[in-house]
């Protein structure tokens, strides 16, 4: 029996160090692995792949190849720049242990105690201090002068992305104007665009939040948190934003910002269901607003794997009804590999547009705390959408 044991724990260790080997052959980053008594864990983080469903599908299948844990579970923790979002379990048995559907692997935001067992594991291939040179195309249009049918604004804005420590990122942008009909003296120079530190958490109850704190869009620059907590039942969410900002704006280099005495406070409390069938998030949001007023937006939108499409509706204290839709598409290429930690240039995860049907240009201001926030990023590690996107692959 003891021979039997030791032969099982033999073949586990040869196997576990052989999968995380191949996961990092094939770039995966931040990856790790422990054997316990009633699981396996490993944990991998896709860089290189802008369909998660891909990036994920193709771990499981290295993972399942290279054989699961007999008779007992088997669970991948799926990390952004290594803090832990969502986790994929399967029980696996003698008979099934290389034949598995992809579609049979259960996705939660539940992590049980499987992050608190692995993260002190050695991890290879690290994102820590590697660097992205990513490409924003940013339009923004509008239609305010009876003679013009738009006046249109496109920069081209490269950023530098850092990843400083777990969960922190480092990121500057520079927008170069390309393009400028219509939106003042200011956006024809070449300026800074975001310029900001942030902070990526995981909390206890599987609530994930972001602390972040620069200069945003929309001339606000201050500090902002960020809150998600899924229920029991994870269709169901909430989500809570604070934010302490103020106002400036970029004469080419040089900031003009009015002093602390003119901050103000924002915020929002959300609730939100999801639609598995058809992948599609409800919303319905009270918020307050950079010019203090508040209003109840609420928002429906359906996620596809390469666009997410949506339309919205609000109403505030101080401004008639508005809405609109709005729309995120991934950008081409799709894959772009790393090589150690030679910078990495690609263009933006994915573009988006928002159309307002009232032009309304004095309530309802909101700003982006992060140049990657945006409704596809924000369901990017939804375990319902990975799930569906596991049946594809």
């Amino acid at each position: 029996m003891a021979f039997w044991c030791c032969s099982l724990n033999i073949l586990a260790q040869t196997s576990g160090e052989a999968t995380v080997e191949k996961l990092v052959l094939y770039g995966y980053e931040n990856v790790r692995w422990k054997e316990t008594p009633t699981e396996r864990i490993y944990t991998i983080e896709s860089n290189e792949e802008k369909r998660i469903g891909l990036g994920v599908a193709n771990a499981l299948k290295i993972i399942q190849a290279e054989g699961l844990p007999v008779d007992k579970y088997c669970r991948v923790i799926v990390t952004d720049n290594n803090i832990p979002q969502i986790a994929l379990t399967y029980y696996s048995t003698n008979s099934d242990s290389t034949n598995v559907r992809l579609s049979d692997w259960e996705t939660s935001y539940d992590l049980a105690d499987s992050w608190k067992s692995v993260r002190k594991e050695r991890k290879k291939n690290s994102s820590l201090f590697k660097v992205n040179v990513i490409i924003y195309p940013q339009l923004s249009y509008m239609n305010m002068i009876i003679t013009q049918i738009y006046q249109v604004l496109f920069d081209l804005s490269p950023a530098i992305e850092v990843s400083l420590w777990p969960g922190g990122k480092l990121t500057g942008m520079l927008k170069i104007p390309v393009y400028n009909d219509g939106y003042g003296y200011y956006e024809n120079k070449v300026h800074p665009g975001y310029l900001t530190i942030s902070q990526r958490f995981h909390l206890p109850y599987n609530i994930k939040g972001k602390a972040t704190i620069g200069y945003f869009n929309a001339d606000a620059w201050g500090a902002d948190l960020q809150f998600f907590y899924p229920f029991a039942d994870q269709r169901f969410s909430l989500t809570a934003r604070a934010s302490y900002i103020g106002i400036g704006f970029w004469d080419g280099f040089r900031l003009k910002y009015s002093g602390f005495d003119h901050m103000r406070t924002t915020w929002s409390l959300g609730g939100h269901f999801y639609w598995p069938e058809y992948n599609t998030q409800f919303s319905l949001k009270y918020e307050k607003y950079i010019r203090h007023d508040t209003g109840v937006k609420f928002e429906m939108i359906r996620h596809f794997r390469y666009a997410s499409v949506g339309m919205y509706a609000q109403k505030g204290s101080e401004a008639k009804l508005n809405g609109g839709f709005r729309f995120q598409i991934l950008l081409p290429p799709y894959k772009v590999k790393r090589h150690g930690y030679i910078p990495r240039v690609n263009v933006s995860n994915n573009m988006g547009i928002i159309y307002n049907a009232n032009n309304e240009r004095y309530y309802y201001k909101d700003f982006k705390a992060e140049v990657s926030d945006n409704i596809m990023e924000d369901n990017r590690f939804n375990p319902f959408f990975i799930k569906s996107e596991l049946r594809n692959y």
